[in-house]
């Protein structure tokens, strides 16, 4: 372990005290930015199923057995209204970094709203297919734009002792705008005009107003502001976050220790996406990078966007009658299971949720694949289990890999580099959601040109969370209660395998990167040990 002066105080770490619930509530809200992504994710599987949303940009059929609305939409045209949405938000994510390194975090976030806003109003006013998709990849730059900043924001705001469950509130609201997107689209998927699906789509309006309104009240990042040379604004904002005064110690050492963190990748010379993959140094930045980019991935390859994009679908080919609701079931559970999750970040840690939520969620994607093989559509019985195991899969992908993914993404990053990788993990992220949703409908369907899987779909799915398994226990760090610069010496001196030990020192330490580079102004605590021993 790095030796140096050690402080013992209990360390603000990241700012502020455990009882300043203003600061919680204002970095909390940020949250409130998942609804946008969850809605915009969960609404299109029901609106594509739709009967008039299929009579205007799909075709006629006679088969009313497998599409009992009497309207079609083929595979190429169903793959493309679904993930063209996550071409845009790979674009966005991309963008974000250099978004979040000029414009600020907060000022990124207005920008996002107002991209997002344009491609909404696009789509809940067109008439033409061409238009529809435009409206899909604008909106999808502005989510993108919103994935990235988001979780930064929370990251470099949030005490550390709660960041896990702060960042966390993210992936919670994206399940509750799954679920609203669900309630929404149950709720007027029996109208036959427009208004079927222009009322859910317009809706994202509401969310992008509330948003905008409420970052206006936020404060800016410290850390962005320290890395632009604003320190008495960075102050500012600090003490808007924890409720203390500019002159309070902890203030003052936590300001120091992201000023020396700082200054130390600033004498590496300036950041560029290429800098994201450097490996010469001992600060493991492309281990740090490859390990954001690859936890995006495996999220996605979990196979959980299958469920929330062609939910009603899926479940309608299997026999299940009401398949919207369903749907709206499966979003309860994964808007409810992921509040436990939500606890367990900061009480079990961040590695063990990964590894035995993959666990869970293998051994019943490969049971759900094995009963749909082998029952027919007509099995009540078998079909009750199907939603069962489908249920425990979401809960399991709820309360882990959902929340974390996003916390390991916005906090393992130095702050050098942050934006940029940042970026690069959420554009993996969007850029595997696309690959997934354009790929699916030729896995699953029937017909020519598609592979006609349909439930043994999940045996690939089960195949991935094995790789998630294998990948969380080689590759991610304990970080649980580290403030991001600690999390910066965790990197430096300990592996993934190792992290667990390592990171119970820097607690039980207390050990801050500015007393450890002797750039700490003195504490009330130094005061009392130096009068100690001018009177001894």
């Amino acid at each position: 372990m790095a030796g140096g002066h050690v402080a013992k105080d209990s360390g603000l770490g990241a700012n502020g005290p455990r009882g300043n619930i203003a600061g919680l509530l204002m970095v909390g809200f940020a949250a409130f930015a998942g609804i946008l992504y969850g809605y915009d994710t969960g609404t299109i599987g029901g609106i594509t199923a739709m009967k008039d949303w299929l009579r205007l940009f799909g075709q006629p059929t006679t088969d009313t057995d497998t599409h009992p609305t009497g309207y079609f939409i083929p595979s190429g045209r169903q793959s493309l209204v679904t993930s063209i949405l996550s071409a845009g938000t790979f674009v966005g994510a991309l963008v974000g970094g250099p978004v979040a390194d000029s414009l600020g975090r907060r000022n990124g976030v207005f920008l996002a709203t107002l991209v997002f806003s344009t491609g909404v109003a696009l789509q809940t006013g067109c008439h033409q297919w061409a238009a529809y998709i435009v409206g899909r990849v604008i909106a999808g730059m502005g989510v993108g734009l919103i994935s990235t900043l988001i979780p930064m924001y929370q990251s470099e705001c949030a005490p550390k002792w709660i960041r896990g469950a702060v960042v966390g509130g993210y992936q919670w609201a994206i399940t509750i705008g799954l679920l609203l997107a669900s309630v929404v689209n149950n709720a007027t998927k029996d109208r036959d005009d427009h208004s079927a699906w222009r009322i859910p789509t317009g809706i994202q309006l509401v969310w992008a107003f509330v948003l905008t309104i409420g970052m206006f009240w936020l404060p800016e990042s410290p850390r962005f502001l320290i890395k632009q040379g604003h320190d008495e604004a960075a102050i500012h904002s600090l003490c808007r976050l924890t409720s203390l005064s500019p002159t309070d110690p902890q203030i003052e050492l936590e300001i120091q220790d992201i000023r020396t963190s700082l200054e130390e990748e600033k004498a590496l010379g300036e950041s560029s996406y290429l800098d994201c993959f450097r490996s010469s140094t001992g600060n493991k930045i492309a281990l740090r990078t490859l390990s954001g980019i690859f936890i995006q991935a495996w999220q996605q390859l979990t196979g959980i966007n299958f469920i929330f994009y062609y939910g009603p679908t899926f479940f309608q080919n299997s026999g299940i009658k009401n398949a919207f609701l369903v749907s709206v079931a499966t979003n309860i559970v994964n808007v409810f299971m992921t509040l436990p999750g939500m606890w367990a970040i900061e009480r079990v840690g961040r590695r063990p949720l990964l590894i035995w939520g993959a666990v869970v969620m293998c051994i019943c994607e490969y049971l759900v694949a094995i009963i749909g093989v082998t029952i027919s559509v007509t099995n009540k019985s078998g079909q009750q289990a199907l939603i069962a195991l489908v249920c425990i899969y979401i809960a399991a992908f709820a309360s882990t890999w959902g929340p974390i993914a996003w916390v390991v993404v916005g906090e393992i990053f130095p702050l050098n580099v942050r934006a940029k990788a940042i970026s690069l993990s959420t554009a993996s992220n969007w850029l595997w959601n696309f690959g997934i949703g354009y790929a699916t409908p030729y896995l699953v369907n029937s017909g020519a040109g598609n592979a006609n899987l349909g439930a043994k779909v999940f045996f690939i799915w089960g195949s991935t969370c094995l790789g998630c398994i294998i990948f969380s226990f080689f590759c991610i760090p304990e970080t649980k209660g580290l403030s991001l610069e600690q999390i910066d010496l965790l990197y430096q001196n300990s592996t993934p395998l190792t992290s667990a030990r390592y990171r119970k020192e820097l607690i039980a330490n207390d050990v801050h990167v500015a007393e450890l580079k002797g750039n700490v102004p003195t504490s009330p605590r130094d005061e009392k040990e130096m009068a100690q021993e001018e009177k001894v």
